[in-house]
């Protein structure tokens, strides 16, 4: 009964704290809705607004720091003004301005214990301190006023304010209050810190670390995650911050955070975790001893994706460990999870697990099971992307990939050679990892990785059939190229994607024609013409058009050019067909040379007499037409050889039946390979299709004769 009569007294007294609370809660939010509709008019009387609020709220601040009931219910007030201001980022400068920095400083502390009335109360404990570390924590987002805020002296009385969960065992004070306060104090340290080392080695040096530590501990989950959050920021690029972490013993803790359920706590853990291991191998080694790999890989599977992609990110730091460690990261389940993080839509997401799968394929079995696992696709899909650090962090894991024979047939059937030959990479580190991917595969494309890759060109579905031989032009050695293209049938495959309906089939194959090419041929203006059967005599140049012994006489458009019947019977066969078979030329003195120009036929007979001669293009067409007609192969070589010279895309076509009609086999086959080279040029030229399907059998032919020579990638056309 007694109980009850003094409970009863008390409901008079709590309705009318309650009607006084929402009656100060009513005036603080007249006061914030006056600010806003002042925000809104136009700046320079906004401005004036703001700035007169700032000023009364400090002005309240500078008075009221004293235990007076009224008064600290005033500051209290005051400090939520302050703060809904300052989310406001536009207002911060005008808050400073305003000189509300020492103002907050001041009210971090508690007022004097003199001001404390006759009856021990402290109204409003906590929560003008809290309201302060609140508008001081949004002020510091802004990097320009961090220093200020310090300079005023806030953090070392934001570093009392964690120390204050000692208050709620000594005094029973209200834990939801000190909770607050700790909460707002450390998320204050957290953004005055924010990429300031001086600030971070300032806060360390004012006995800021240990508390946090402590804290970590703490029953409640939001000054848990509030003081993982301030470690974090300290632990950034700050050595001797980490050092001091994990002296403190702060690793127990933040590892049983990695367990949690709840994604904040776990994402700010991963991430104190991270920054602590990063650049400090010896730190690193801590952590994994403290049992850190398994909760880490764990949040691999979690819904939160921040935490998803701590993960992985300090999984590729646990990676760089040792090769051990490396193996053990995938012995423990994290490869499944990494490669379905591939394939998230959050591109932060995939970069981390690209980066941590690149890591750990630096290791031989990891790279088998990686690949095993169905790593490779998406992998090769990243290589798509638009985002240079993505890209290249799915360049790097291919390239580890790449190093195991294993992997080899299963990169290049699902069309991973084409995809690092076509992809556009933004970074030249990207563009060359991609380099010496292919230059690794390249090197493995022998024994057992031929074999196989020469049992799916026979087995395998069309498209793997297809991508195979695609992959072995560009990859093969030339001493392999008869066997993958004559004898197992790579050229048919190759000819087909070129005469498909398919531009991008089409181009593909001709570009691997043509890189097939390149490796069993070249062309030369000393390519040897096919031997004469007699061997060849010069008489040299003093005898060219010379009457000194001369035995026969050509007129060409009517004048007399004298020849040498013993040089011209050594030169080919047309000549010798004229002097020793039945034709009327055999007894004749004169002989007469119709349809040719003097300056052609004199250029054909110094050719004769010297073995060389400077063939210029304005002439080269004519002199090939002569050498044609007598059958100087030598001649009709150093012509072609001028001719392909001018062989441009509006003339291809013209070039190419140049090239048929004087049976001219190494211009023939320079057009081949320029219609190769050039064909995405070429395919959008008139009556491109028509010549493709022209020269396809004449491809056939030319592969046929050039993979079949003995040694035939020193060979030449």
């Amino acid at each position: 009964m007694e109980l009850k009569k003094h409970q009863d007294q008390r409901l008079p007294e709590r309705k009318g704290q309650k009607r006084k609370l929402e009656g100060e809660i009513e005036e603080e939010q007249r006061e914030i809705s006056a600010v806003e509709e002042a925000a809104a008019a136009p700046y320079g009387e906004a401005r004036k607004v703001i700035l007169n609020e700032v000023y009364a709220q400090v002005n309240i601040l500078n008075s009221t720091f004293s235990w007076d009931e009224a008064h600290r219910a005033t500051a209290k007030r005051a400090t939520h003004v302050l703060a809904e201001l300052a989310k406001n980022e536009e207002v911060v400068n005008l808050i400073v301005e305003g000189g509300a920095v020492p103002a907050l400083v001041k009210h971090l502390q508690v007022p004097p214990s003199s001001e404390i009335d006759h009856d021990n109360s402290k109204p409003f404990e906590h929560e003008v301190e809290k309201g302060s570390a609140f508008a001081l924590g949004l002020l510091a987002v802004k990097p320009e006023h961090q220093q200020l805020i310090v300079d005023a002296g806030a953090l070392s009385h934001l570093v009392s304010l964690l120390k204050r969960q000692r208050d709620v065992d000594k005094d029973g004070s209200d834990s939801r209050a000190v909770n607050s306060v700790i909460r707002r104090a450390a998320d204050a340290i957290t953004n005055l810190a924010h990429e300031n080392s001086s600030i971070k080695t300032r806060v360390r040096m004012e006995g800021g670390i240990p508390p946090l530590v402590e804290l970590l501990e703490f029953t409640d989950t939001k000054v848990q995650r509030a003081a993982a959050g301030a470690l974090r920021t300290l632990a950034f690029k700050n050595d001797e911050n980490k050092n001091q972490i994990v002296e403190c013993n702060a690793l127990p803790a933040l590892i049983l955070m990695l367990r949690s359920d709840a994604a904040a706590i776990h994402y700010e853990a991963v991430g104190v975790i991270g920054n602590l291991v990063h650049s400090s191998p010896s730190i690193k080694r801590e952590v994994l001893a403290a049992g850190a790999l398994q909760p880490v890989i764990g949040l691999l599977s979690s819904c939160c994706s921040e935490s998803q992609r701590e993960a992985a990110l300090l999984l590729g730091q646990f990676a760089a460990t040792d090769s051990d460690c490396k193996v053990h990261i995938v012995q423990r389940g994290a490869v499944q999870p990494l490669i379905e993080m591939l394939q998230s839509p959050d591109v932060q997401l995939k970069e981390m697990s690209a980066f941590a799968l690149g890591r750990l394929a630096q290791d031989t079995h990891n790279q088998a099971g990686i690949a095993h696992n169905g790593g490779l696709v998406p992998l090769l899909k990243l290589l798509d992307s638009r985002n240079g650090s993505l890209q290249h962090n799915a360049a790097f894991s291919l390239y580890g990939l790449a190093d195991n024979e294993d992997n080899v047939s299963d990169f290049i059937s699902v069309g991973g050679v084409q995809k690092l030959q076509d992809g556009e990479f933004t970074v030249q580190a990207t563009k060359d990892c991609v380099a010496k991917t292919l230059k690794r595969l390249e090197e493995k494309i022998h024994g057992r990785v031929l074999n196989h890759l020469l049992y799916l060109m026979r087995v395998a579905e069309k498209a793997v059939q297809r991508r195979v031989a695609l992959a072995l032009a560009h990859l093969c050695s030339p001493d392999d190229q008869r066997a993958i293209f004559i004898n197992n049938c790579g050229l048919d495959l190759l000819l087909g994607l070129l005469g498909s309906s398919s531009p991008k089939q089409q181009l593909d194959g001709a570009i691997a024609l043509y890189r097939l090419a390149n490796k069993a041929t070249t062309l030369s203006p000393v390519d040897a013409a096919p031997p004469s059967p007699t061997p060849q005599v010069y008489l040299g140049e003093q005898y060219v058009n010379n009457a000194t012994l001369s035995d026969v006489t050509f007129l060409v458009e009517g004048r007399r050019f004298y020849a040498h019947r013993i040089c011209l019977l050594a030169s080919s066969d047309a000549f010798r067909a004229m002097f020793d078979g039945g034709y009327r030329e055999k007894d004749a003195r004169d002989i007469e040379i119709p349809n040719i120009r003097w300056e052609v036929f004199e250029l054909m007979m110094r050719f004769i007499y010297t073995g060389a001669v400077d063939v210029t293009l304005g002439i080269a067409q004519d002199l090939l037409r002569a050498a044609d007609q007598y059958l100087l192969e030598g001649l009709k070589r150093l012509c072609e050889y001028t001719i392909a010279q001018d062989i441009t895309l509006e003339n291809i076509s013209s070039m190419y039946e140049l090239s048929e009609a004087f049976h001219a086999i190494s211009l023939r086959h320079r057009c081949i390979l320029f219609i190769l080279e050039q064909f995405d040029k070429l395919s959008d030229k008139p009556r491109h299709s028509q010549l493709i399907h022209r020269i396809i059998p004449e491809i056939r032919d030319y592969f046929d004769k050039a993979l079949t020579k003995p040694n035939q990638h020193n060979s030449r056309l």
